[in-house]
């Protein structure tokens, strides 16, 4: 039987690589005859931004896509070119009724190909129906009213996925490879696909839920203390709205039968949830502004750092940072985590970038793109708001210069995560474990780690690094006219509540609140401090 004539809807998928509430699909499947895509975009993937490990990531979650639309009846054409190439192919062969897909906030490059998709879509008057699949919200004027669309989307009803659909005839791709990202694969990542992801969502809601309030802070425990679905989500194995449901669900069997369930879970699970609700908050931060990606938030800060690293001492400081080889051996040892893991927790993350803009006083575009590679779940909303947040030039936030020693000391009390990553360190003693450069001479042959043979000096000075810092940014956001714009950022990207909506000073920076009313209990506290740990 042949469809040759009859109009396809073509169902676009970017990074929602599931049938499972997956309107654009739903859509297309009641409309007619159906031809499901997924383009290999060069200018995407031969980016400075993904590499080789999402490359192999997508086709994980490619090869159970493929078993899944052919359980429904649907052949996944995995297009190795552009997708305004592969309309047009389409189109010279069959007439397109309409294409579909989910609207996506991702970086600077996949923005330009849905530019191009818009234009080549008017050009030859097909429909493009874009659907939004989480928080994000297109066209928003200020964060007046987002949490409340945030919270009737994630009540919505899940959609079921199509029992059945009319395929179209089979179109075959050209004969040649895709573009091959950057890099090489991480030997010890997540893998991707659906049925990874559903295992990893229930080992959470079934019991690692209950470590999360109090355990991923240190790398030592969120390993297996966050919920680990942040690639899942970030290549749409999974969507926002179910994983929201689902927690919620686990919230109410935990509340209804609370003898059932280790006693932190329900604390754990209501932590979890703000996490999803800051995953969109920040992700609509770049949705709002996608210069984010590139230009400084506010842009007092503009040409305060070395933006194209034309300086000598910026390249080597890059590459110290970028390698772990900066002689602070937590720096180093989420380094070495990173490069066979892809993942390290939050509040490592934060501290990386603060330690590459603050201490190293390195740009955070050239530091944000090593990190967006060696992240395996590298959500650009997230990454790039996370980016700017952490190195002070959105002009709305406290400066959070975390101090590689400090978050040792606090976070790896005992050196363990230190010594697991960092062999040359292994028989260290705690005196010397966090501040190895400290050793006498004596004990460094003592203990097999001789500075500059075994493992590396700091070349920056912590104290003195901070102190310039905070000087640099203060003149920063002391100029002229800086407070308009400081009013403007709070008007587009601040939120209506909880800590970026908090009391802040006549310039819009925020304040810390130091009352008895304000820490009302050391849980209170520690909620607040971990509100921005997405996973």
């Amino acid at each position: 039987m042949s469809f040759n004539n009859t109009p396809i809807h073509i169902v676009w998928f970017k990074r929602d690589l599931r049938i499972v509430d997956h309107a654009p699909l739903v859509a297309a499947c009641n409309a007619g005859n159906v031809l499901p895509i997924f383009c290999w975009e060069p200018t995407v993937w031969a980016g400075d931004d993904y590499a080789r490990q999402h490359q192999i990531f997508a086709q994980d979650c490619l090869a159970e896509l493929r078993v899944e639309l052919k359980n429904i009846g649907l052949n996944l054409l995995e297009w190795p070119l552009s997708i305004v190439d592969a309309l047009t192919a389409i189109r010279a062969q069959m007439p397109i009724a309409k294409l579909y897909s989910h609207e996506e906030t991702g970086n600077g490059a996949t923005f330009t190909v849905d530019k191009d998709v818009a234009s080549w879509c008017k050009t030859h008057n097909v429909e493009w129906l874009e659907i939004p699949q989480n928080g994000v919200v297109r066209r928003l004027k200020n964060r007046n009213h987002w949490n409340g669309h945030w919270e009737q989307r994630m009540r919505l009803p899940l959609l079921t996925s199509p029992k059945h659909a009319i395929p179209s005839v089979i179109i075959t791709a050209p004969a040649i490879n895709m573009v091959q990202a950057n890099g090489v694969d991480k030997p010890r990542r997540q893998h991707g696909g659906r049925i990874n992801a559903m295992v990893t969502f229930e080992s959470f809601l079934d019991g690692r839920a209950a470590k999360f309030r109090g355990g991923i802070s240190s790398p030592l425990t969120a390993d297996t203390a966050g919920s680990r679905l942040s690639p899942y989500l970030a290549f749409g194995c999974l969507s926002m709205r179910e994983v929201v449901q689902a927690t919620r669900e686990q919230r109410n069997l935990v509340i209804e039968a609370p003898h059932m369930f280790p006693k932190s879970l329900n604390a754990g699970l209501v932590g979890f949830e703000s996490r999803l609700h800051w995953h969109c908050h920040f992700m609509q931060k770049l949705e709002s502004e996608p210069e984010m990606e590139f230009e400084n938030l506010h842009h007092a800060h503009d040409g305060m750092r070395d933006e194209h690293l034309a300086d000598v001492e910026s390249q080597k400081r890059l590459q110290t940072w970028s390698k772990g080889e900066t002689g602070w051996p937590l720096i180093d040892a989420c380094m070495a985590m990173l490069r066979e893991t892809g993942w390290i927790n939050f509040r490592m993350r934060a501290m990386l970038m603060s330690t590459a803009s603050y201490l190293y006083w390195l740009h955070w575009r050239e530091s944000g793109l090593h990190l967006a590679r060696e992240f395996l779940d590298y959500e650009p909303g997230i990454h790039w708001s996370q980016s700017q947040m952490q190195s002070g030039t959105t002009g709305i936030n406290t400066l959070r210069i975390y101090s590689p020693i400090k978050q040792a000391q606090d976070q790896d009390p005992k050196g363990a995560f230190v010594r697991h990553w960092l062999p040359a360190l292994k028989h260290v003693p705690d005196t010397w474990i966090f501040e190895p450069y400290l050793m006498p001479k004596t004990q460094q042959l003592q203990y097999g780690c001789v500075l500059e043979k075994n493992y590396p000096m700091p070349i920056v000075d912590i104290v003195q690094a901070t102190r310039e810092a905070r000087v640099k940014i203060s003149a920063a956001r002391q100029q002229v006219g800086v407070h308009d714009e400081t009013q403007a950022i709070i008007k587009k990207h601040a939120s209506r509540k909880g800590m970026m909506g908090s009391q802040r000073d006549k310039n819009g920076t925020e304040l810390k609140k130091n009352t008895k009313k304000s820490a009302k209990s050391e849980a209170e506290k520690k909620a607040r401090a971990s509100q921005q740990e997405l996973f």
